[in-house]
């Protein structure tokens, strides 16, 4: 929540991969799915700014999942970060144990405390 608060209040900008959309809706109908719809739209209506697909996007993404052993899926979100100078926020500890040498990359726990 606290991240969505500063993305409203404008004091960061949250900018995601194309795929965002099937990959949150694919984690929405799994865990919650009598209110994914409604949580999907509530995200959607965020109108949250998709990153273009494009060589140097593709060849961050393909760089991370190969070094660092983890999926494109995640590397695409990590990618989307690391050109556009930001940070890359994540809940799964997994990923950041994984690549964190990768650079700008935090677990969404710690946030609050950058």
């Amino acid at each position: 929540m606290e991240l969505l608060d500063e993305a409203r209040a404008g004091a960061i900008k949250l900018v995601v991969p194309q795929l965002w959309l099937y990959e949150v809706g694919n984690t929405l109908v799994r865990r919650f799915p009598c209110q994914a719809n409604e949580l999907l739209a509530c995200l959607v209506d965020f109108q949250l700014t998709e990153a273009q697909v494009d060589a140097r996007w593709r060849n961050q993404t393909v760089y991370l999942a190969v070094s660092y052993g983890v999926t494109f899926y995640d590397a695409a979100y990590h990618a989307v970060a690391l050109i556009r100078d930001g940070i890359f926020v994540t809940a799964d500890e997994r990923y950041v144990r994984r690549a964190s040498n990768g650079g700008n990359v935090v677990l969404l726990r710690h946030w609050n405390s950058l």
